[in-house]
């Protein structure tokens, strides 16, 4: 009798472990044509993902994931550390731990994995949250930070197994984050307010703070929104201000969807500085520039016409804006994709286009940059 009941409680245990546990594996790969004139490139990239996430105790959580990048042109592979963070909920309060994803209101300040801590308390005025975080330790592709023509070379510079240190480490800085959300304010708008410091550790000698606001009002199947950020940046004991700004409304019906979106970033000029992101989010599909100095008007269509079938079509406008130019528009691209995902873990899109410097004066005369890319995700388990 007591063998068949500790064999019942070995069971009963052995599933409860396995019920507390979520392991998995995805495969992201992409290949993408491109090319201006007759000069043309192919890149093949992708990144294998192994996770494994949980519970502990009554209130606790947790997720490790890794990976393994790997791309032609030249060959090279890298591996990485990717989301790895634990989790506790106590009541109002949320305290998180590890290498974790963050994001800034307007998405282009502050984006991505970085090390650290983070507290939230979740009361009735709002969601209050303050962090900190390290970013020398992530890998320079994942972090994407490009504040200075050093780091700019270093992103962009191959990674060499022989000087590992000095080529796979993101520049070493900090981050610090206060953060406010109302998912309701005056019962109807959605409010996000965020007050970042970045501090160099790497001798360079750029600091910048961010005050970043962003206000989302939904009326009936619409949304519009508007956002903006004021910069202060330190540099070799100077100080200079920047900023930056967005503007849109949403459209979602049952089947498809628009959005249109303005953004403004300031560029060089007597009396301000060029914006400069925290970490560099390139904006459009075939030229993808960094959101600097720029003006970007855009265009994002998608349709469903099938469970698993989509279609999208996002065209871009760029101007250029600062100083010392007479001409300012810079051109616009289009780009179209087809989304197939036959089952929830198989997802399957192709996409192209082109931009076209003979839609503005700043270079009429260029040679049209065109693109074409395939992208498979397979998720397992």
């Amino acid at each position: 009798m007591k063998k068949h009941l500790l064999l019942c409680l070995l069971l009963i245990f052995a599933c409860s472990l396995l019920s507390a546990f979520d392991i998995g594996l995805v495969l992201d790969q992409n290949a993408d044509y491109s090319g201006l004139g007759d000069d043309t490139t192919f890149m093949y990239k992708g990144i294998l993902i192994p996770r494994v996430s949980g519970l502990f105790g009554e209130t606790g959580a947790f997720i490790v994931s890794a990976g393994v990048n790997y791309q032609s042109n030249p060959w090279a592979a890298a591996p990485e550390l990717l989301q790895t963070e634990i989790s506790w909920r106590l009541g109002i309060t949320d305290f998180r731990m590890g290498r974790m994803d963050y994001s800034d209101p307007l998405g282009y300040v502050a984006s991505g994995l970085f090390d650290g801590m983070r507290i939230s308390f979740d009361t009735p005025a709002g969601l209050f949250s303050a962090g900190g975080w390290y970013t020398g330790l992530l890998f320079k592709s994942r972090a994407n930070i490009e504040m200075t023509e050093d780091e700019w070379t270093l992103n962009n510079s191959p990674l060499n197994y022989s000087d590992f240190v000095n080529t796979y480490f993101a520049p070493r800085r900090v981050l610090a984050a206060l953060d406010w959300e109302h998912p309701g304010l005056a019962e109807r708008v959605l409010a996000k307010f965020s007050l970042l410091g970045q501090f160099d550790l790497s001798g360079e000698d750029l600091h910048s703070q961010y005050l970043i606001g962003k206000l989302t009002i939904p009326i009936g199947v619409f949304a519009f929104d508007l956002g903006g950020c004021f910069e202060l940046i330190q540099h070799t004991g100077t100080m200079n201000t920047a900023f930056a700004a967005e503007a849109g409304f949403s459209w979602n019906g049952i089947l498809q969807g628009l959005r249109v979106m303005g953004r403004y970033t300031s560029g060089e000029s007597d009396s301000m500085a060029a914006f400069l992101p925290f970490t560099t989010n390139v904006y459009g599909y075939v030229w993808k520039p960094k959101l600097s100095g720029l003006s970007v008007i855009s265009l994002d269509y998608i349709a469903r016409y099938h469970r698993t079938f989509a279609f999208g079509f996002s065209p871009n406008y760029y101007m250029y804006n600062g100083s010392g130019f007479d001409k300012r528009l810079l051109g616009g691209e289009a780009f179209a994709a087809l989304y197939w995902s036959p089952v929830s873990d198989i997802s399957i899109n192709l996409g192209g286009g082109a931009f076209l410097p003979s839609l503005g004066n700043v270079a009429p005369d260029e040679k049209v940059f065109w693109r074409v890319e395939l992208n498979m995700i397979i998720s397992i388990f």
